[in-house]
């Protein structure tokens, strides 16, 4: 038997049955679109060259059925407004000014609170939530390790939810 046909042999014995449940709970139950999704991803291993794979097939199995699972997810979110009702399209999905003035309201006081943080955390929380970045980036950024951001992170996440609970909401400003 060919070496890279058995390698993909034993792959496919140990990891089809939990990349087929892995897959069905992604794709809301849908067993059968599971299974058509893994045997993608096995095809798609066989196309790919062992030295890329080897090493971290499973992750690499995994990712790639999580992948393509995904696409299927958004093509059925992009054809869903076609089935809804007729006029539901219609209605407008802005804000009103009432939601839009708490919204800022809500805003200035995080941005308020999140100047009482520790230097640290604040720096963490505005890389994690304003730019966007991966632990991993903002450990980078701040010479840190993951654990550390971690922390940082989940500290001003919780300082800053009891800040919020002890401070009243200040109601909306009347202009006349």
């Amino acid at each position: 038997m060919n070496p890279d046909r058995a390698w993909i042999q034993t792959l496919l014995q140990r990891h089809e049955e939990p990349l087929v449940r892995y897959t069905t709970r992604l794709l809301g139950g849908d067993v059968q679109r599971a299974r058509d999704v893994v045997q993608d991803g096995f095809l798609r291993l066989c196309q790919a060259p062992k030295e890329r794979v080897e090493g971290h097939a499973e992750a690499w199995l995994f990712a790639v059925c999580r992948n393509r699972a995904i696409d299927i997810c958004r093509k059925e979110n992009r054809m869903g407004p076609l089935e809804q009702a007729p006029g539901s399209a219609l209605a407008s999905q802005d804000e009103g000014p009432g939601e839009l003035t708490a919204r800022r309201q809500a805003h200035a006081r995080l941005t308020r609170l999140m100047t009482t943080l520790p230097p640290d955390q604040a720096r963490a929380l505005r890389l994690k939530l304003a730019e966007h970045k991966t632990y991993r980036e903002i450990s980078a950024e701040m010479g840190t390790s993951l654990g550390r951001v971690s922390q940082l992170i989940t500290s001003a996440l919780e300082t800053l939810r009891t800040q919020l609970a002890e401070e009243p909401a200040q109601p909306a400003e009347v202009r006349s």
